[in-house]
């Protein structure tokens, strides 16, 4: 931690709440250097109604913490009490502000009310921070979601900047492209893979930014070595949590039909795939878990009748 000798803490305020210099010893965190540690408490009306903290992470970061007294809460002082602080942390040191480019928090991922003060005054999420139990400063909280503001960030008032906000913290899902191939017999291709023992259809994750269609695409070329273009979407299914794994979107495109000899042509990527063969609907069923074999069925009852919708292969 970096101390640094500082001007006498300024009282601040948005015209509604102000944060005045804490007087008391009652500070969070116990190991902060008085140097290293801005304390306010959040006055309305002449009332105190909690306190903001202000840590010093490094010469660069400040870590925020936050509480509203019990009786206080539902009438957005803590968001208020949080953005006058963040915007003061930002502020360069000249200009009366700490100087700092960077302005966190770390929040207990069930503190629901925390995190929504935290993205309504303007601080992104981040990603997650786990800890083992009971080495925490919380033993209790095992999971953190972090969240930032940085002083580039543009203002809050600018639509790009609250789609920016918006987009850290709006569910994402994960989409997985796999595509149907056949024979001229009706067999589909599927895969033998190496990091479970169940056979599925070519395909796989899609990338940040790309286009599930050409995923499916770039997939089978990877994995397989084929160049086979994704055709009209098949069938959409929503794969439940299962096995440590999210929920995912599931996009099957009909790869057409293709001589059965292509499989001559495979070059299966080692880490990923062991083999690729045609199934018959019964080496399917037999080799395929319940719910893949579920939505091949699925995807060939649905060929030529536009795209369809099943959750775990089931309509």
């Amino acid at each position: 931690m970096v101390s640094h000798q500082r001007a006498e803490q300024p009282t601040l305020t948005d015209g509604s709440v102000t944060l005045r210099p804490h007087a008391g010893d009652a500070s969070t965190d116990r190991s902060a250097d008085p140097a290293d540690l801005a304390r306010f408490v959040v006055e309305v009306d002449g009332e105190v109604v909690g306190t903001v903290e202000l840590r010093t992470v490094d010469q660069h970061t400040g870590e925020l913490t936050y509480a509203l007294d019990a009786g206080h809460r539902g009438h957005g002082w803590a968001t208020r009490a949080v953005r006058v602080a963040t915007d003061w942390a930002l502020t360069e040191e000249p200009l009366g502000g700490r100087g700092f480019s960077r302005v966190q928090a770390q929040v207990d991922v069930t503190a629901e009310s925390a995190l929504r003060v935290a993205t309504r005054s303007g601080l992104r999420r981040e990603g997650l921070k786990r800890v083992a139990p009971g080495t925490g400063e919380r033993p209790e909280t095992e999971e953190y979601v972090v969240l930032a503001r940085l002083a580039s960030d543009p203002p809050l008032s600018e639509p790009g900047a609250f789609r920016s906000l918006l987009n850290s913290f709006l569910p994402r899902k994960r989409a997985i492209s796999q595509m149907l191939i056949r024979d001229e017999s009706g067999r589909v291709l599927c895969c033998q893979l190496t990091y479970k023992q169940d056979w599925d259809l070519p395909g796989g994750v899609v990338e940040v930014g790309e286009s599930p269609q050409l995923a499916v695409s770039r997939e089978v070329t990877e994995e397989l070595a084929l160049s086979i273009p994704a055709g009209p979407l098949v069938l959409t299914d929503w794969l439940p949590p299962w096995g440590g794994w999210d929920d995912a979107l599931c996009l099957v495109f009909d790869g057409g039909v293709v001589p059965a000899a292509i499989t001559e042509q495979i070059v299966p990527q080692a880490r990923e795939i062991r083999t690729a063969e045609f199934l018959t609907p019964e080496q399917v069923a037999a080799r395929c878990a319940d719910f893949t074999a579920r939505r091949i069925a699925a995807a060939l009852a649905n060929l030529g009748s536009g795209p369809a919708y099943t959750e775990s292969g089931m309509g």
